[in-house]
């Protein structure tokens, strides 16, 4: 068991402290403050689900490579409670949902997104305006 809790963590693993200062999104109306953050500084959306090792692996590896700080506003999105939130980005941004999903939202656009194992530090960095 422990060889796969090294490998795909654990549900004990969401909790430890992150170098990703992450705002929790967690309300429909965040939407709009996102758009209007995104005129000012890149946005980046981290959609996640909670019971999944693939997705689960996904955060902590862009955890690990994150050095975007103060370059990027970083907000997270737990996909099991809100996945009403999940379904307005894909209406709003024009986005497929996948999980987990990585946005990135520029002057009120979604710009880039990525899912699974195409997520990286690196695609966001290319993807900067």
């Amino acid at each position: 068991m422990s060889f796969f809790k090294n490998i795909f963590g654990s549900s004990e693993d969401e909790s430890t402290t992150s170098k990703v200062h992450w705002r929790e999104l967690t309300d429909l109306g965040q939407l709009n403050e996102i758009i209007n953050e995104s005129t000012e500084q890149p946005v980046i959306i981290f959609k996640h689900s909670t019971r999944c090792s693939i997705s689960r692996f996904s955060l902590k590896q862009f955890e690990s490579e994150f050095d975007l700080e103060g370059k990027v506003i970083p907000y997270f999105l737990d996909l099991l409670n809100h996945r009403d939130i999940s379904n307005e980005i894909a209406i709003r941004f024009g986005i497929e949902h996948q999980s987990p999903q990585l946005i990135l939202i520029q002057d009120g656009k979604a710009t880039y997104d990525a899912s699974h194992d195409a997520i990286s530090v690196a695609s966001v960095k290319r993807n900067l305006e």
